[in-house]
């Protein structure tokens, strides 16, 4: 009989290691599954794997490389081993807990040995990370009568020191396995809600919460879908399908005769290539599509002349702040100055910031990340350029923290560098506004009586009409087009 092992770190938890005969060697093989990184987190995607299947790595190698929302996380060894058997696929998406790979001590293993502990192993919503030192064994368990259970499970329990009585058994005629074991005995966690994103209805349908928000996404009756899950769990597979049948056939298209018409192309030729959205792409989709349909976005313009600060930013000496620096520090100032729109959104709470926190968008290959400049009208300008220069590098690399990109008081999206000379922006929930910044380009204004042909920015400021008011907004504006038309006030020369 297999036995289980002490140490069960770097495997599910809910599916116990186990230690197989081998000929001469023993092999510890372990479950090794996708982690939970976060309460919201779901899903994930395999990057790359950084190991090769069979090849030995050492303590602190990293394994993979898994992409989640907004962040591309390291998965590093526990200890010496190799992977006998790489399951997952490099790019494609897989649910928290889903069985990743197989992981051995190094000891030799059969395929057999491996495609048992594949055929045997349960998903579940836990997490590969390093777990506390396994608990002395407790005194042995009694076993009331009438309880049926396995033997494996007993052994977990005495182990484990886990009340028999107290657990119900998910097994033929309540039997307890030792998942229901390892289930009892998992201390319950306290919730907490990340950003802004609503709770769901729980309601009488067993589903997995991306079940649900996709159900709520599509307008899709939960109950009538069939879950193809334990016990009739409804997955993330079956609000797919349930949504694809929903979808009304595509109108016939009718061709009419052509007479003496040449040989038409064909049409395979020309499809286009289909490439699923990444974590990240769905999850801005998520909150883009929430911001625009929930949030009432009410905008205000204005036209700021930049000759003079671009005049500043040539006289300086030194390594130069980038025009986008410049207003990351003029949006700090204006926003302390006008509190009302420093601010976020919870329900019917306005939280209200005594420190500009200003999220800036980055362009990656993964999609738009907003990494966040803290206390923006305290720095100066070399260090706003400097905390910009490490955490746009983070962004593309994909090494952002959660903390550097969660939260913010306010955004700014500038796509000046591209050519655009204005646009419109959408609100990134929670907070009350972002600003839009264009390229400056020449054009002419009035100076003192003058007409004059200057380089001018075009900005436009989308609020959150819930909690702010277009005089405050207006406010916003006046206040930044003075630091912007005065650069000095920006550097205090």
């Amino acid at each position: 009989m297999a036995a289980i092992a002490a140490d069960h770190r770097g495997c599910d938890p809910s599916y116990p290691c186990v230690s197989l005969s081998g000929g001469q060697t023993m092999a510890k093989l372990k479950a090794f599954t996708m982690p939970k990184w976060g309460i919201e987190m779901a899903e994930g995607t395999i990057a790359e794997w950084m190991v090769a299947e069979n090849a030995p790595f050492a303590r602190g190698t990293v394994l993979t490389l898994i992409e989640t929302d907004k962040i591309t996380n390291e998965v590093e060894a526990e200890a010496d081993g190799c992977f006998v058997r790489i399951i997952a696929k490099a790019g494609e998406t897989y649910a928290v807990g889903a069985l990743l790979a197989v992981l051995s001590d190094g000891g030799e293993a059969t395929a057999a040995e491996i495609d048992a502990l594949i055929a045997g192993f349960r998903p579940s919503e836990t997490s590969f990370e390093p777990e506390a030192d396994t608990p002395a064994p407790a005194a042995l368990v009694a076993v009331l009568e009438g309880i049926a259970i396995s033997p494996v499970a007993l052994a977990s329990a005495q182990e484990l020191g886990v009340d028999l009585a107290q657990v119900r058994g998910s097994g033929r005629n309540g039997r307890i396995s030792v998942q229901d074991v390892h289930q009892a005995a998992r201390a319950p966690q306290p919730l907490s809600l990340v950003g802004a994103f609503p709770l769901l209805p729980e309601g009488p349908v067993m589903a997995t919460p991306v079940a649900r928000r996709l159900a709520a996404l599509h307008e899709l009756d939960l109950a009538k879908v069939t879950g193809t899950g334990p016990r009739g769990r409804v997955r993330k597979v079956d609000v797919m399908a349930a949504i694809a049948n929903a979808m009304p056939p595509p109108p016939p298209v009718v061709v009419a005769p052509l007479i003496n018409a040449a040989p038409i192309a064909n049409p395979a030729s020309g499809a286009p290539d289909v490439v699923p959205m990444s974590s990240m792409r769905r999850t801005i989709a998520r909150r883009l599509t929430q911001s625009k349909q929930e949030i009432p976005h009410f905008y205000v313009r204005r036209r700021v002349r930049a000759d003079r600060l671009l005049a500043h930013r040539a006289a300086t000496t030194g390594e130069k702040p980038s025009v986008n620096d410049y207003l990351i520090r003029a949006c700090g100032l204006a926003l302390l100055e006008v509190p009302a729109v420093n601010i976020q959104v919870h329900g019917t709470d306005i939280h209200q910031f005594h420190q500009a926190d200003i999220a800036v968008a980055v362009a990656t290959d993964r999609g738009l990340v907003t990494p966040i400049v803290f206390g923006a009208d305290d720095l100066g300008l070399a260090e706003i350029a400097n905390a910009m220069k490490g955490l746009a590098q983070k962004a593309r690399s994909g090494k952002l923290r959660p903390e550097e990109f969660a939260g913010g008081s306010f955004s700014l999206s500038n796509l000046g560098s591209f050519g655009v000379e204005q646009f419109d922006a959408i609100i990134n929930p929670p907070q009350g506004a972002i600003l839009a910044v264009g390229t400056a380009r020449p054009e002419p204004i009035d100076d003192d009586g003058a007409i004059r042909i200057v380089p001018v920015l075009h900005l436009s400021l989308s609020c959150d009409h819930r909690a702010i008011d277009g005089a405050d907004a207006g406010r916003f504006m006046a206040a930044l087009a003075r630091l912007i038309e005065q650069p000095a006030l920006l550097t205090g020369n």
